[in-house]
């Protein structure tokens, strides 16, 4: 008997019009996957307005950091750069003691967001995974001191850093911002559902205890959150003024504190102080293009993920 002989395999269950409608549907989407989708110019035409808005504000502050104060208080306003940006920037930089202040501004920054990204990680991995008396409640205190303005405890806390001698000292302003509850909450909620149950009971029948599971297989799954905590955490603490400018003098500062020395007198020199601005703000741009790409696949893997 050949092959052309046997009878053709049927389907003994007659097919519903939803059921071929379903079939259809994957098929097509099969088809589909594989092609790229490409934008219209509508998408291109909106792409370009949001870079040039987004972009406008730092080619603003370079433009009026490369001209004088008379030619930026003039109306309208210079839209292309001056000759004056490398002398305004150089005078910026001595008055301001810029030098120092990046130096702070690097330190604060730094030890703020890696130490947050740490304990936020552990935290938000006890939340998510252990089990405890009191978590639930825990949580809810975690979650509850964000709706607290931070203004209502700076009279004790400033009292709290005299008393333990760091006031104008750069621990003033490190300690209190260790660990935030946006953080803890933030890698709570991915934790939650990019951690398997199965993983973490895995390990403990294999005898791993709690900070060996953190190590082994928390931090690998995390990566991508964390990097962009540690981004968000950075700029944040790097732009932060009311705080350092409370417990820091002039002495000591750190960048936005450092800015405030080049609006000080009776006729404040615009261009100066925006050249002060872009000088604050180089380091922040110098970090997102080294480390942009891995922040945006991170954002992206966790979004895949999640």
């Amino acid at each position: 008997m050949t092959t052309d002989s046997l009878p053709a395999r049927t389907d003994p269950r007659p097919r519903t019009a939803p059921e071929k409608a379903a079939r259809t549907g994957r098929r097509l989407l099969g088809q589909r996957a594989g092609r790229q989708h490409h934008a219209g110019p509508l998408a291109y035409i909106l792409l370009a307005i949001t870079a040039i808005v987004s972009i406008f504000p730092l080619y603003w502050t370079m433009v009026a950091a490369s001209t004088d104060n008379t030619r930026v208080s003039q109306t309208p306003p210079p839209l292309l750069p001056g000759p004056n940006l490398l002398s305004n920037l150089a005078r910026a930089w001595t008055e301001a003691a810029m030098g120092k202040a990046m130096l702070n501004s690097l330190i604060v920054a730094g030890v703020i967001a890696l130490s947050t990204v740490m304990f936020a990680t552990l935290a938000g991995f006890a939340f998510a995974k252990l089990r405890f008396k009191g978590r639930n409640v825990l949580l809810m205190l975690v979650i509850g001191t964000m709706m607290v303005p931070p203004q209502l405890g700076v009279v004790p806390l400033f009292m709290m850093m005299s008393e333990l001698g760091w006031s104008q000292e750069l621990p003033a302003v490190i300690f209190p911002t260790l660990v935030s509850a946006v953080g803890v909450f933030f890698m709570r909620q991915y934790l939650a559902e990019a951690l398997p149950d199965e993983l973490v009971e895995a390990a403990r029948v294999d005898g791993a205890h709690s900070l060996r599971i953190f190590w082994s297989i928390v931090l690998p799954v995390a990566r991508p959150p964390m990097a962009v905590l540690f981004m968000i955490t950075f700029v944040h603490a790097w732009n932060d003024f009311f705080w350092p400018f409370v417990v820091l003098d002039i002495t000591n500062p750190t960048v936005p504190v450092a800015l405030t020395q080049l609006s000080a007198g009776y006729v404040r020199d615009q261009s100066l102080i925006m050249a002060g601005a872009l000088l604050g703000t180089l380091p922040l741009l110098a970090m997102f293009v080294v480390f942009g790409r891995q922040i945006v696949s991170g954002i992206m893997a966790g979004a895949v993920k999640g």
